[in-house]
């Protein structure tokens, strides 16, 4: 017989049986979907933690001023009036590497004002090459210039939500709108990311949609801050390409320690390191999910083994028959083997189907990002493949050695 009447006689067989066909293709079924599922989660994490990297830049230093209880902040005080533009200017003068300084004040407006309604959002005064700093791109418009922090101009950069909120489908760029009790007019918006969380591995990142940019100098003369508040939330450092940020970032504490007469008023953020520990994290991840899904193909291949003894043993008159008219023991184990792949190749492509319908519930109701790969889906149906021939393989061999006189005698 040909691979093709094989492969249809073992399709047969199966159909004969179908309720013990679909028990013994469970463990492979959901032994591929586990797998497609774990890595399309694993990628998608990945890939949603290089774009929030992307918003703390990679080449990157971040010092953050740090939130203190009132009695804390008070007595750092006397030692640090926190953030500000001493430190801006120490640090590009006296840290070897620096590319660019840019120092961010955050504002927590109490009301948002424009011409299609209101919005809620944060206000950051910045510099004019934050932008590069952090890989934010324009849909419409331009980003802040030196000109506008020279003037300190009543200039904004809005995010799509505040874009949506203020002016619905009206047009944007040279539209004013409010906030508390200045008027800014629209000089740029911002692209949508599809990334909008808060948070990455502790760091708190602040919205990424429902910003407010306008010029540093802005901020800080026209904004109402709380006198104890560090002038600046933020300063942004940007390293050469090619620097050891790490390196760096035990230079830039030593410096600020000294700055700052040892006052623990901030905190620095290195993005690089972060990158790491996430890869650790999904790396240990990937590493328990491969071994779940790995003990589920172990349980298939287990029940592969066991239904093909047991057909095996059904069929002994059948293969002693055949060994009677001419088939040879390969013929024998030829036909065991294309057995156990027909049901490792069913249940490997019903496995698929799970592991993308479990991908996109996680999406869905988890608010996780996926992402299905053709990597992952050949992976997983090869290893479901390998298992069942693996597993059929000592049946195969058990049926082909049977003497073909005791097989016909078999009862």
């Amino acid at each position: 017989m040909s691979y093709r009447e094989l492969f249809r006689f073992a399709i047969e067989n199966l159909a004969a049986h179908k309720l013990r066909a679909l028990l013994t293709m469970l463990g492979i079924v959901f032994g591929v979907g586990s797998v497609i599922a774990m890595l399309a989660i694993g990628t998608g994490a990945e890939r949603q933690a290089l774009e929030m990297i992307g918003r703390l830049g990679r080449d990157n230093l971040v010092l953050r001023a740090r939130e203190l209880k009132d009695d804390e902040l008070t007595e750092s005080r006397k030692r640090s009036i926190g953030l500000a533009w001493r430190d801006v200017f120490a640090i590009g003068s006296g840290l070897p590497g620096v590319r660019s300084v840019s120092p961010k004040v955050e504002i927590a407006p109490y009301q948002i004002y424009g011409a299609s309604g209101s919005t809620r959002a944060t206000l950051f005064g910045v510099g004019a090459d934050y932008d590069r700093l952090v890989a934010l791109e324009l849909e419409e418009g331009r980003f802040l210039d030196d000109m506008d922090i020279r003037d300190h101009a009543q200039v904004a950069v809005i995010g799509p939500a505040v874009r949506r909120d203020l002016f619905g489908f009206e047009p944007a760029l040279g539209a004013t709108f409010k906030v508390n009790d200045v008027w800014l007019e629209v000089v740029g918006v911002l692209a949508a990311s599809g990334v909008d969380t808060d948070a990455f591995e502790g760091v708190r990142l602040g919205p990424a949609s429902s910003v407010v940019f306008v010029p540093v100098s802005t901020a800080e003369r026209k904004f109402d801050r709380d006198p104890k508040a560090s002038p600046f939330s933020e300063i942004v450092v940007q390293m050469n390409p090619g620097s050891d940020v790490r390196s760096s970032a035990a230079g830039l504490s030593s410096l600020m320690d000294r700055l700052h007469a040892g006052a623990p008023d901030y905190e620095l953020v290195v993005p690089e390191a972060l990158l790491a520990q996430s890869r650790r994290t999904q790396r240990l991840f990937k590493l328990v999910m491969g071994s779940i899904a790995g003990i589920s193909l172990l349980v298939g291949g287990i029940g592969i083994t066991n239904i093909m003894l047991a057909s095996v043993l059904e069929r002994t008159r059948e293969i002693g028959l055949r060994r009677a008219v001419g088939a040879r023991e390969i013929d024998i184990r030829r036909q065991f083997l294309i057995e156990a792949f027909a049901i490792s190749l069913i249940g490997a492509a019903v496995g698929i189907v799970v592991g993308v319908a479990l991908a996109a519930s996680v999406a869905t109701w988890a608010g996780w990002k996926t992402e299905v790969t053709v990597g992952s889906v050949a992976l997983a149906s090869l290893v479901a493949l390998a298992v069942g021939v693996l597993s059929g393989f000592y049946p195969a061999r058990r049926a082909a050695a049977l003497d073909p006189i005791d097989a016909l005698r078999y009862e």
